[in-house]
């Protein structure tokens, strides 16, 4: 959520930086919004100081033993003003609290602009995409053909865009996992996190998902509770309405979680194989930290989510998200896009998100700086470390080989027990 003060200050500013996500973007009816509300609460201000001088005045007059009828019904009348006030007052306070909660973060001065995803920029790539030397075959033909995925009952156990692992498949998918979750946890310093997979409205609104995204949600019927679509909403939350010391930050902490998306947005995209489901593994990266730290954590978590591609020795590249492609919440947006030969082309694996301040004013997540003793909003970071079900794609198709088999990366063989799927 945008900082309140912020847009009263820079209003020109705020409103510049917010079309440069979208033109149609603007925050004049909440500056509106805010003068009325200001208005009254001045109004209900001088009626309260009213109410309280006409008090003494009673006070006085009964101790002189003179007659406050009038003057108590007159302290009467001016109560019955101010809730009046302070009904109108709290009607454009909630009215200003949704309108804020569905404007996005403003970009980064860094994000590169643009209007679309064509106008994202690449920043590097690495590892050299591998030339064929045979006819290779989609991921989905490969899974079907060995049983690894069982993409047609999958859909009958359920409906279109989920999927059924069986055997080595299924192996194959735990030991990305474990791979993942023991790598930052021994390597980089992240504490796994095991949270609940579902969450309720409160935390779906700390982190951006609701009330924006509701469509794309599943949720309970009758429960406040919805399927989680990333580890990024429980974990992120762990700490909301908590005020944390500067000693305990930065926080790393990791998830693996199955994540839900109906993604009503996108019918007809990517409908075959393992690349856009309505359920997929995740392991997630999450930071807490102070504003002071945020570009170079966001920078190193990036790198984090990067060690693994390049371990799985799997081509990508980074690109720059530019302003009309960033996440809702986020200021700064790095991708990851794995090289996949049955697109002819890189796919994300990964969108490592600056937040700076954003989530935790939704949240509430502040922190006492220790010079000052004041608090102040950390700043939140998260990323996939990686896609499980992308990583399981990109590698059956990297690794496959001209004789049928799918060779295994050298870093999965002692989570997965087998060198090759034959």
């Amino acid at each position: 959520m945008l900082d309140i003060k912020l847009i009263r200050e820079n209003p020109e500013k705020i409103n510049e930086l917010l079309k440069r996500r979208n033109p149609e973007l603007s925050i004049d009816e909440v500056i509106f919004i805010d003068v009325e509300r200001r208005k009254i609460q001045t109004q209900a201000d001088e009626l309260r100081a009213k109410r309280k001088a006409e008090s003494q005045k009673i006070g006085e007059l009964k101790k002189k033993g003179e007659n406050t009828d009038a003057i108590q019904e007159d302290v009467r009348k001016i109560g019955d003003d101010i809730k009046i006030l302070e009904e109108k007052q709290n009607a454009l306070d909630e009215k200003q609290k949704n309108l804020l909660l569905h404007i996005p973060n403003i970009p980064d001065k860094t994000t590169p602009i643009g209007s679309s995803e064509d106008d994202n920029v690449e920043v590097y790539k690495w590892g050299e995409p591998r030339k064929f030397d045979f006819e290779f075959k989609p991921h989905w033909d490969i899974c079907e053909e060995k049983g690894l995925v069982d993409f047609e009952r999958g859909v009958k156990l359920s409906q279109s865009r989920f999927t059924l692992y069986r055997g080595l498949g299924a192996k194959l998918e735990r030991a990305i996992i474990n791979f993942f979750l023991d790598y930052h946890t021994g390597n980089q310093g992240y504490e796994e996190i095991l949270p609940p997979f579902m969450a309720n409205a409160a935390t779906m609104t700390g982190t951006g998902q609701l009330p924006k995204f509701a469509e794309d949600m599943y949720k309970c019927v009758d429960e406040d509770l919805y399927l989680i679509p990333t580890a990024e909403v429980p974990v992120t939350n762990i700490y909301a309405g908590e005020i944390l010391s500067e000693d305990q930050l930065p926080m790393y902490m990791t998830a693996y979680t199955p994540c839900f998306r109906r993604e009503a947005g996108s019918a007809g995209k990517d409908t075959r194989g393992l690349i856009r489901v309505h359920q997929f593994n995740k392991v997630e990266l999450v930071k807490l930290c102070t504003p002071q730290t945020s570009a170079q954590e966001h920078e190193k978590l990036t790198e984090d989510a990067e060690k693994m591609l390049q371990l799985l020795e799997l081509p990508y590249r980074r690109e720059a998200l530019c302003t009309a492609d960033i996440g809702f919440s986020a200021n700064k947006c790095w991708d990851l896009e794995v090289w996949m030969p049955s697109y002819g082309t890189y796919k994300e694996i990964s969108s490592c998100s600056n937040y700076g301040d954003y989530q935790a004013r939704r949240a509430n997540i502040r922190y006492r700086d220790k010079e000052t003793g004041k608090t102040q909003f950390v700043h939140t970071i998260n990323g996939s470390g990686l896609a499980v079900g992308r990583t399981f794609a990109a590698i059956i198709e990297n690794y496959q080989q001209a004789d049928g088999s799918i060779v295994i990366p050298e870093v999965l063989r002692k989570y997965t027990g087998f060198d090759v799927i034959k």
